[in-house]
């Protein structure tokens, strides 16, 4: 309400000058006339302005004045091959007019390349030997990196998009208990992170109006900042391949760091349940590998030496067979 009225004392103060200080000799109705349609014009491109986010008026802005320099600069340079004067004058004004329209269109668009902390960062990064690696929503509520940055493993700044952040919070503010949980805790992961002293976090504004999906924004992101993704996203994870992204995906890296484990090694489990096999137990590894036990259902609540028959490695992790034999009990 307090933006309407003062946007109606401007157009009644703009008016009344027109009136009492007509512009180009007008009669007073018609300077009255002109401030009135001035003010209507400014307060139109103000709520065009408040519409847009700041980095894009800033892009713009700096691409327009950037395109005036460059057209002037162009005009005194190519004049110099027309004779006459009327075509000096047609090829300044034809630069002066198509660079700064190019400049804005570029600046409003790209507006990430006029940002002077993003191109200072970058050639700092670069410097430093450091490199950019994107955080997505997955691996963040995951927090396990939080406890890989603690040991150091991994180097460079840790980015944070600000439609993840956006993602994270909707989570949170989720109806479903579930959800809000999740959505909390990749918050306290990020401020854990932020806290650190082993690793860089840094938040950026960069956004893709043009496309919907966060997965095609984070892998248009990593292609500008030429950039790492850390997810645990299976499909993010192919996608961002694909397309020549480097992905550090935590599970894969879960799943090297577990003990491995041969055909013909003898392992101590304890069976957990039956399985859906006849006579078949179900036991876990500390790690949470899953170990299939022929021959142990009547072992279910016991903790038994059992041989490795083979090792499955899938997408999700390791699955181990083995066989009870009641001759080692």
């Amino acid at each position: 309400m307090g933006i309407f009225i003062l946007r109606l004392v401007v157009v009644a103060l703009m008016t009344l000058a027109g009136y009492f200080f007509s512009p180009f000799k007008l009669a007073p109705y018609f300077g009255a006339l002109v401030g009135f349609v001035l003010s209507v014009m400014i307060i139109f491109l103000e709520t065009k302005i408040r519409q847009n986010q700041f980095k894009v008026i800033w892009g713009s802005t700096v691409g327009t004045i950037g395109g005036v320099v460059l057209g002037w600069l162009l005009g005194v340079i190519y004049q110099q091959v027309a004779k006459d004067t009327a075509t000096q004058l047609f090829i300044r004004a034809f630069f002066l007019l198509i660079m700064p329209y190019i400049g804005f269109l570029v600046g409003s668009r790209k507006y990430e390349w006029l940002d002077p902390a993003y191109v200072f960062g970058l050639f700092k990064e670069k410097s430093d030997g450091r490199s950019y690696k994107i955080l997505d929503t997955s691996v963040i509520i995951d927090g396990r990196i939080a406890d890989i940055c603690n040991t150091s493993f991994i180097e460079g700044t840790l980015v944070v998009p600000q439609f993840i952040l956006k993602e994270l919070q909707t989570i949170a503010d989720s109806s479903d208990p579930i959800k809000r949980q999740r959505g909390r805790r990749g918050l306290d992961v990020l401020d854990q992170l932020q806290r650190s002293s082993q690793i860089k976090v840094q938040i950026v504004d960069y956004d893709f109006p043009d496309i919907q999906d966060v997965d095609s924004k984070l892998i248009e992101l990593a292609k500008h900042m030429e950039a790492k993704i850390v997810t645990n996203d299976f499909n993010l994870n192919k996608v961002a391949q694909l397309q020549g992204i480097p992905v550090m995906n935590i599970n894969e890296l879960a799943n090297a760091l577990k003990p491995a484990v041969l055909p013909g090694e003898t392992i101590r489990v304890y069976i957990l349940k039956e399985g859906k096999e006849k006579d078949q137990g179900v036991a876990y590894l500390d790690d949470g590998t899953m170990v299939v036990v022929d021959n142990s259902r009547k072992m279910i609540g016991q903790t038994v030496d059992i041989t490795v028959t083979s090792v499955l490695q899938t997408t999700v992790g390791k699955m181990i067979f083995g066989r009870y034999n009641e001759n080692t009990k």
